[in-house]
């Protein structure tokens, strides 16, 4: 980062858009619907001791604008399937899926990172569909001849 920058910080009470529950943002107009915006918004997503927030630098300042978010603002949403399985996220970081790190809450599928829980979008769990199993004891998540459990409501997805 350059240091000659100006910062300029928004706290989330006075930023003018937000994200839902399924990755999508707003503001006041309504849902954002310009895949550029979209796109420019996701792979500006950062995080900090304060939270997440968005950032751009114009000219010699840079800005950063924390922003609500109804669950996380973290998206798995397209896997790769390699010799591991591989997710893209929503800021176009790609991840390793980590079975042992999956979770469900509220019958949604999280992947915990540090302090940080991913949400997988319907797309991806698409794609994963062919790796979960539904068993007596819930779901597990296979690959190969091996298989996790996926704990449920657990203080895994607790963040």
């Amino acid at each position: 980062m350059n240091d000659s920058l100006i910062d300029v910080v928004i706290p989330k009470e006075n930023a003018v858009f937000w994200m839902d529950d399924r990755g999508r943002w707003h503001n006041r107009h309504g849902r954002f619907e310009h895949k550029r915006i979209i796109d420019h918004f996701n792979q500006a997503i950062r995080f900090d001791g304060d939270g997440y927030y968005v950032t751009q630098v114009r000219g010699n300042v840079r800005e950063k604008v924390y922003f609500h978010y109804a669950d996380t603002p973290l998206f798995v949403v397209r896997i790769i399937e390699k010799t591991d399985l591989k997710g893209v996220l929503n800021t176009g970081e790609e991840i390793i899926i980590d079975p042992p790190a999956l979770c469900i809450e509220n019958d949604q599928l999280y992947q915990v990172r540090g302090v940080e829980r991913i949400k997988f979008s319907d797309r991806a769990l698409l794609t994963l569909a062919s790796h979960l199993k539904e068993t007596a004891n819930g779901l597990i998540f296979q690959m190969g001849d091996r298989s996790w459990p996926i704990p449920e409501n657990s203080d895994c997805c607790a963040t």
